[in-house]
């Protein structure tokens, strides 16, 4: 797999750049948070102008054609920032999932409408029991003649507290395995709380009574879904982890510019040894945990299913915990300002905390990883 950007992937990095520091100082993003802002609707055409929202999606479904490089590209440069608008939720997740279970005619109605930024769909996949992973489901779809009718609840729906339509994931009555289907945000029987999240961004929980959907609504085959989550999945947490880089980065530039510049002993703190060490561990964990996106995004590229799920586990829990360690080594490092709300770094380590529970916890990874790895040897012994 090639690392090196072409020109146009660069000029993409560039552009996103630029506007996280043009726009998106951390002045502009705490104002956002004080207001309780789901999401600015003046960024988020920024991004669909940019051509941000299409990037990876292809040109029949009014995308750029472009690949999961140019996601992982464009989400590496928002997570310095700490963008609070649901790129995440609802331009990768939610956009990769409807792409992977919807039929053609499915994939050209919906998709340019989110692409173009008019609607915004967002993936309801996951429930108290689940811990972030698409199994298991306990909404159910009881099919009626018409097409379905689903109660029960979901939670932490990124993107969905202002989503125009929801893709949500189901038992069928009629069907083995998972079943997604399209529901509008305003369908009678589905009510909508607002859920805020500790690092200022805001998800959703939604209950589900007797709503009724129609077949058309179905996406792909009943029962045929859980392939979709996890192609949808898999990109969301490629794209979660560039983040955490991101955010990485910026944490580690912003720890070393402070070590330059505050004194002790009328000299900068950054001349002493112990803390020159610190900085190195963090910098050495976040090339650690780049190097893990790195390997997953060649999996996902290159291998068989079993292998890509295990590379996401894999990277999910490298990451998450280089994320934590190098955000909270820089709180240590800054003393008490570190703490306060009115400094930046130590919003990067909630972001890093939130990050961690999102698709499931580092420790379920780890578990996940052990238990493939486990089957896989029973298989091998016969």
């Amino acid at each position: 797999m090639n690392f090196n950007l072409n020109s146009e992937q660069q000029l993409l990095q560039d552009s996103v750049r630029r506007f996280v520091d043009r726009d998106y100082g951390f002045d502009a993003r705490t104002a956002l948070v004080k207001a309780r802002t789901t999401s600015s609707a003046l960024h988020w055409q920024t991004f669909a102008d940019n051509g941000w929202l299409a990037a990876a999606l292809p040109e029949s479904c009014g995308g750029l054609g472009g690949s999961l490089i140019d996601t992982v590209l464009i989400a590496q440069q928002l997570g310095r920032a700490l963008v609070i608008e649901p790129y995440l939720g609802c331009a990768v997740l939610a956009a990769q999932t409807l792409w992977a279970a919807g039929t053609p005619a499915q994939r050209e109605h919906w998709l340019p409408a989110l692409a173009e930024g008019s609607r915004k769909f967002a993936l309801a996949y996951s429930e108290a029991q689940s811990r972030g992973f698409p199994e298991p489901v306990a909404l159910m779809a009881v099919a009626t003649p018409e097409g379905y009718s689903l109660s029960g609840c979901k939670t932490l729906v990124l993107g969905g507290a202002d989503a125009h339509a929801f893709i949500v994931s189901a038992r069928a009555s009629d069907a083995d395995g998972i079943t997604l289907a399209v529901v509008d945000a305003d369908a009678p029987g589905l009510a909508r709380r607002m859920l805020p999240l500790h690092d200022g961004s805001f998800a959703a929980e939604l209950t589900f009574d007797a709503v009724q959907v129609s077949r058309d609504a179905v996406l792909g085959e009943p029962g045929s879904g859980l392939a979709a989550l996890q192609h949808g999945l898999a990109h969301a947490s490629a794209a979660l982890g560039a983040e955490l880089v991101g955010g990485m980065e910026k944490a580690i530039e912003i720890t070393a510019e402070y070590l330059k510049v505050r004194q002790q002993f009328g000299v900068p703190i950054g001349s002493f040894q112990a803390l020159q060490h610190r900085l190195a561990d963090m910098a050495a964990e976040m090339e650690l945990a780049r190097s893990m996106l790195y390997a997953l995004l060649a999996s996902l590229e290159n291998d068989d299913a079993p292998a890509r799920q295990r590379a996401v586990s894999q990277a999910k829990a490298v990451i998450g915990r280089a994320a934590r360690f190098v955000c909270a080594q820089a709180i240590q490092l800054h003393g008490g300002i570190g703490m306060t709300e009115e400094y930046q770094v130590g919003h990067y380590f909630k972001r890093a905390v939130v990050a961690d529970a999102l698709f499931g916890s580092s420790d379920a990874h780890d578990a996940a990883c052990a238990a493939q790895l486990q089957n896989a040897y029973r298989d091998c012994r016969g």
